[in-house]
């Protein structure tokens, strides 16, 4: 199993989706959209930013989630929670994260999910539907969960056994 540079066997994966509130080339969301390569440059310049969906031309404005066109999604892999928490409240963000609401719907149901891959991973949009939907049927468990109730990465390398000694045969 890979491990990141800090020797972590996992990574954290997030999912955030929101409701347009017109299409993307409409005057309302132009702001929001002239927004986009600033806010995902200051994102892959952040401690312990992994990796982010990408479609063609450099965001994820393309790519469409539980097969709705009104849908924006937003994944990416973190390095830990503290790392993306820097990153959601850091001063960039935050700017645009304050306009959220002339941009997009409220939310109704869980929009945001959290989990762990394994180091190197790299989630799809179907993993994504898959924990965002875990999340709405059970709530926060370590399968999905959200950074207000995270939960640890898993322990998947068992403690060493301990060996007596060696030994000898005889004679």
């Amino acid at each position: 199993m890979a491990t990141t540079p800090t020797g972590n066997p996992y990574e954290l994966a997030q999912i955030n989706i929101s409701r347009l509130l017109a299409p993307l080339d409409s005057a309302l969301l132009a702001d929001f959209v002239a927004a986009l390569d600033s806010v995902n440059a200051t994102a892959e310049a952040a401690d312990g930013f992994v990796w982010r969906l990408q479609d063609y031309g450099g965001n994820a404005t393309e790519i469409r989630i539980f097969g709705d066109d009104w849908l924006i999604v937003n994944m990416s892999v973190w390095r830990d929670p503290d790392a993306l928490t820097s990153y959601v409240y850091s001063p960039e963000h935050r700017a645009v994260l304050g306009r959220r609401r002339e941009w997009f719907a409220r939310p109704v149901e869980a929009m945001t999910a959290l989990w762990w891959v394994p180091a190197g991973t790299r989630p799809t949009v179907a993993d994504a539907e898959q924990r965002l939907l875990t999340l709405r049927a059970t709530g926060p468990t370590p399968d999905a969960f959200t950074l207000r109730d995270t939960f640890p990465a898993p322990l998947t390398v068992p403690p060493k056994a301990t060996r007596g000694p060696e030994l000898t045969p005889c004679g």
